[in-house]
């Protein structure tokens, strides 16, 4: 079972699924399948299949309405990258303070 950083990143890794992502965002609605598909080169079944990846990383949720499915954006998920990424960031700020103490201190 892939931890949930993992599956963001491999949701976020794609340009086909970040674009299918920013799209549902900048909509601030649900879009279904059909509509998302249209914006496409390729078939239904293969954004379905990105759109799957999308939904098991957390970053959208599917309503069935009758028989179309609509798509929703959940970008809070999102905020667990950012934790990830903070405390590499914590890492090398502090790194770089230690260098610039070091490069200030007279040496003799």
């Amino acid at each position: 079972m892939q931890d949930r950083v993992t599956k963001l990143f491999k949701a976020i890794a794609d340009p086909t699924r970040r674009e299918i992502f920013h799209a549902l965002v900048v909509a601030s609605t649900a879009l279904s399948i059909t509509q998302i598909a249209s914006d496409f080169a390729m078939t239904r079944q293969g954004v379905t299949k990105h759109i799957k990846t999308l939904e098991d990383a957390g970053l959208i949720y599917i309503n069935n309405v009758g028989r179309e499915r609509f798509c929703n954006a959940d970008p809070k998920p999102l905020k667990e990258v950012d934790k990830w990424l903070q405390s590499y960031s914590k890492f090398w700020d502090d790194k770089l303070d230690n260098l610039e103490k070091f490069l200030g201190q007279k040496h003799t």
